[in-house]
């Protein structure tokens, strides 16, 4: 994303989504939920319309809409995320039907093509992987239903396969990351990476960002190691890596979970979280923020989840007949040492 500032949430500016100065490459500034107040959002790529693209018109209150999960919701990004589009279908007066792949990307494919059999006329997908949906995604196509994808992009082509992808710009994300380490760290010191999942966009680029952020700085990665986006797992790495480099000064945690898993990692070790060691991870969730306002935790770069203002808004224009960016970039908050109490209540 780009520099933290404040904007409005307003419903008027999301209208402004689908504007001509997406199909001229222009951004626009749209709202993101609750929590977006940080960055703007923004639209890019040529456009995609209904009639364009072979798509009937459907009249999104009172439609089926189906919604897609990808991962249990033991995950707090993924709670908060499932809530959004609930309370947005509910807001709009739409039938939601809902699934959950639990991990398992043979499972997603099944689950979307059984909401195309339960009636679903719209989709929202957020994808396991980048890579794997095809199947799923020649099924709508062949029943002419747009699908519109969150959160992890797909290696599939928008306006043709699908319809857009709304999420986080996750390369800025990982810069942002870096901004924060540098600033908590005075540019020196030995970094761990506590990696994401392998297979989707999110971890590659997140790790890109973090790593060209730190570029002629006296920061320096000593180990990078996957905890799969997981808490026992990341706390399960930190504890080899603290073994391994007993001198790391600080963690870039891809994401919020496994951060929390090294803090336990660290203070197990005898070393102090957020003082000894610097720990900056992404997305925004309540426990990693409240960890800031304690002491034990340096930054976190929010990952926004509140996806269903947005993808309902796309999903009602395009249903319209109007033009669709082929990507849609959610604005996202920042914490640190200075605002974590404050904001705390923004956390998810």
């Amino acid at each position: 994303m780009s520099l933290s500032r404040t904007l409005p949430i307003a419903l008027a500016a999301v209208a402004l989504l689908a504007s001509c100065t997406a199909r001229e490459g222009g951004q626009t500034t749209t709202s993101g939920g609750p929590a977006a107040s940080a960055a703007q959002n923004q639209s890019s790529g040529p456009g995609c319309a209904r009639d364009k693209a072979g798509y009937p018109q459907v009249d999104l209150k009172g439609a089926t809409v189906g919604f897609s999960q990808s991962e249990k919701e033991a995950n707090p990004f993924r709670t908060a995320e499932t809530q959004s589009i609930k309370d947005e279908a509910a807001k709009r007066g739409v039938e939601l039907l809902t699934t959950n792949a639990q991990s398992d990307l043979n499972k997603q494919i099944s689950d979307i093509k059984s909401l195309l059999d339960r009636g679903a006329k719209l989709l929202i997908v957020a994808p396991l992987n980048s890579d794997g949906l095809q199947p799923a995604f020649d099924a709508a196509k062949a029943k002419k239903v747009p699908v519109v994808t969150i959160d992890r992009k797909v290696s599939s082509q928008p306006c043709t396969d699908y319809l857009t992808f709304i999420g986080s710009n996750f390369v800025e994300q990982g810069k942002r990351a870096a901004q924060a380490m540098i600033k908590a760290t005075g540019g020196n010191g030995k970094v761990a990476i506590l990696l994401g999942a392998s297979g989707n966009n999110v971890t590659v680029d997140r790790t890109k960002g973090f790593k060209d952020g730190i570029v002629g700085t006296g920061l320096t990665v000593v180990a990078e190691q996957t905890g799969e986006f997981d808490r026992s797992k990341g706390q399960a790495v930190m504890e080899q890596l603290i073994q391994s480099n007993p001198d790391i000064t600080a963690v870039y945690a891809e994401n919020d979970e496994m951060g929390v898993g090294a803090v336990t990692a660290l203070k197990a070790a005898g070393k102090q979280p957020g003082k000894d060691v610097k720990i900056v991870s992404v997305d925004g969730t309540r426990t990693a923020v409240q960890l800031i306002a304690d002491g034990s935790y340096t930054a976190v770069i929010e990952s926004n989840p509140r996806f269903g203002p947005l993808a309902f808004d796309t999903l009602e224009k395009f249903a319209a007949g109007q033009e669709i960016p082929q990507s849609i970039v959610i604005s996202d908050d920042e914490y640190d040492t200075t605002n974590a109490a404050q904001k705390l209540a923004n956390a998810y």
